[in-house]
C-alpha cells in the first residue's frame, strides 16, 4: 500500500508513524510533513498543499489511501474532491465537516439532538451581541464561529471584558473572517476531557480518553494554545462519565449525523466538561486533536491502517479496538514568545533520548538539520505502566531537547 498523509503537524507525524507499522504500508507520502517526517520511516514528504495538487498527486501515484490530518481541508472539501474522482479518503464530506467549521452549527446541532451542552446565543450583529452581554450573568464564553487555530475562545468574566473580545473578533476582524460570527454561552466549572473515536456512519468506536492542557503556563495560567500537552487516559473519565458520554453525547451525535444523513466516515472529536451537574458536550472536531493524538496513538495496540479501511469498508460494527495497559504522556516543546510572536529558523539539537518518540511539529529539516517552523515546535510522548511512569520518563527525556527560547509547561498531568 502506497499512504498520503494530509497535514504538516505532530499529529500528523504521529498519524504517518502509526500508519507505517503496518506491514502491507509500502510508502507513505506526507504533504507537506515536516522536518520529523523527514526522518520517519517509509515517511517521504511532498511540498503540495491545494486539493488540486494533492488529488493530482494520489490519481498520478495510484495512492491505495489518503488520511486527512487537519480540520481546514476537511471544511473546504478535500473528501469530497477526492472522492468524486474515485479515491479512496478517509474524512468527513465538507457538510459534515461544519460540526467543527461552525460553531453555531455546531450548537443548532446538538440542540436538535438532544445533545447535552451549554446553554448559548449566536450572534452575527455586534450590536446585539454587545447588548446581549450587558444583561446576562458571568462569567460566560465567547466562541469564533468559524477556524481559529485553537485560539478563538475566551473565557470572559464581566461586561466591559466580553465587549472587548467582540471587538477584537467582530470588528476588528483578528481572524479574518471566522469571528464575525460569534457564540456566547454559560461557562461550566468542571474537568476537561478529550474523547476522540472513529465513525463509519453506522457505528461510532470511542478511543481511550485523553486530557489536554491548553493554556501556556503552569497552574493553567495564561492564554490559550493549540495544547501544551496531553495524557491519556484521563483519571476523570470513570466508567460513570463514560456511560453519561455514551447516552447523552456520543448516542444522540450519531442519531443527528445519521437524520442529516451526513456523508460521515473518519474521526469525531468530543471535547466535554466533566461538571457536578453532569457531563457537557463543549465542542465537536472532526479530526484528531493535537497533542491527544500522539498520547492516544502511542496506547494503541491495534493497527491504525486497518481500523480506517474497517471504517471507509462500513465494517466497524464488526471491529474490536485493543488497546495496550498502562498510561501515556505528550509533552509540547515550545518556541519562546509562543502563543504570541516568536522567532523562526532555531537550530533544534535532540541528543539522548531513551524513553520516548519524539514526534516534529513546528520544525523542517535542511541540509539534516532541524530548524524551528512554528510555535509548537516538539511534541515528546512517553509511555509507562503509571501515569507518573509515563510522566517521568518524558520530563527526563524532553531534557535532551534544545534550542533557543525553549519552553514547556513542568505540570503536565499532574494539574487538572
Amino acid at each position: 500500500m502506497d499512504i498520503l498523509i494530509i497535514g504538516s503537524g505532530g499529529r500528523e507525524h504521529a498519524i504517518a508513524w502509526k500508519a507505517a507499522q503496518n506491514k502491507d504500508v509500502k510508502t507513505v507520502y506526507c504533504a507537506p510533513g515536516n522536518g520529523g517526517t523527514h526522518f520517519e520511516h517509509k515517511c517521504i514528504n511532498i511540498d503540495l498543499t491545494s486539493i488540486e495538487d494533492l488529488k493530482n498527486f494520489a490519481i498520478d501515484k495510484s495512492i491505495d489511501l489518503t488520511i486527512v490530518g487537519p480540520e481546514e481541508p476537511l471544511t473546504k472539501g478535500v473528501v469530497d474532491a477526492f472522492k468524486s474522482s474515485g479515491l479512496r479518503v478517509f474524512g468527513p464530506s465538507r457538510e459534515a465537516a461544519q460540526l467543527e467549521g461552525s460553531k453555531i452549527y455546531a450548537k443548532n446541532f446538538m440542540k436538535n439532538y438532544g445533545v447535552k451542552t451549554a446553554e448559548y446565543a449566536a450572534f452575527d450583529d455586534f450590536k446585539e451581541a454587545k447588548g446581549y452581554t450587558m444583561e446576562c450573568s458571568y462569567p460566560v464564553v465567547i466562541k469564533a464561529d468559524g477556524l481559529a487555530a485553537g485560539k478563538g475562545v475566551v473565557i470572559c468574566e464581566g461586561s466591559e471584558e466580553a465587549a472587548a473580545v467582540l471587538e477584537e473578533f467582530m470588528m476588528k476582524d483578528i481572524f479574518e473572517g471566522s469571528g464575525k460570527k460569534v457564540v456566547i454561552e454559560e461557562f461550566l466549572e468542571g474537568v476537561e476531557a478529550s474523547i476522540l473515536s472513529i465513525t463509519d456512519g453506522e457505528v461510532i468506536l470511542p478511543f481511550v480518553s485523553a486530557k489536554d492542557h491548553k493554556q501556556i503556563y503552569d497552574g493553567n495560567e495564561g492564554p490559550n494554545t493549540g495544547g501544551m500537552g496531553a495524557i491519556a487516559p484521563n483519571p476523570y473519565c470513570t466508567e460513570k462519565v463514560l456511560k453519561e458520554f455514551i447516552n447523552n453525547i456520543m448516542s444522540p451525535t450519531l442519531k443527528g449525523i445519521q437524520a442529516e444523513k451526513l456523508d460521515y466516515t473518519g474521526i469525531i472529536f468530543f471535547g466535554l466538561m466533566i461538571t457536578k451537574k453532569g457531563v457537557y458536550l463543549l465542542e465537536y472536531n472532526v479530526r484528531l486533536g493535537d497533542p491527544e493524538t500522539q498520547a492516544v496513538l502511542s496506547l494503541m495496540e491495534s493497527d491504525f491502517v486497518e481500523l480506517i479501511e474497517s471504517a471507509i469498508d462500513k465494517k466497524l460494527s464488526d471491529y474490536k479496538i485493543h488497546w495496550k495497559k498502562g498510561h501515556s504522556c505528550c509533552l509540547i516543546a515550545a518556541s519562546g514568545g509562543y502563543p504570541g510572536k516568536y522567532i523562526k529558523g532555531l537550530q533544534v539539537k535532540i541528543a539522548n533520548i531513551k524513553n520516548s518518540k519524539v514526534f516534529g511539529a513546528g520544525i523542517i529539516e535542511n541540509g539534516g538539520t532541524i530548524y524551528t517552523s512554528g510555535g509548537r515546535v516538539l511534541a515528546v510522548t512517553s509511555t509507562g505502566n503509571s501515569l507518573e511512569e509515563a510522566i517521568a520518563k518524558a520530563y527526563e527525556d524532553i531534557k535532551e531537547i534544545d534550542f533557543e527560547g525553549i519552553y514547556y509547561r513542568k505540570d503536565i498531568g499532574r494539574i487538572y
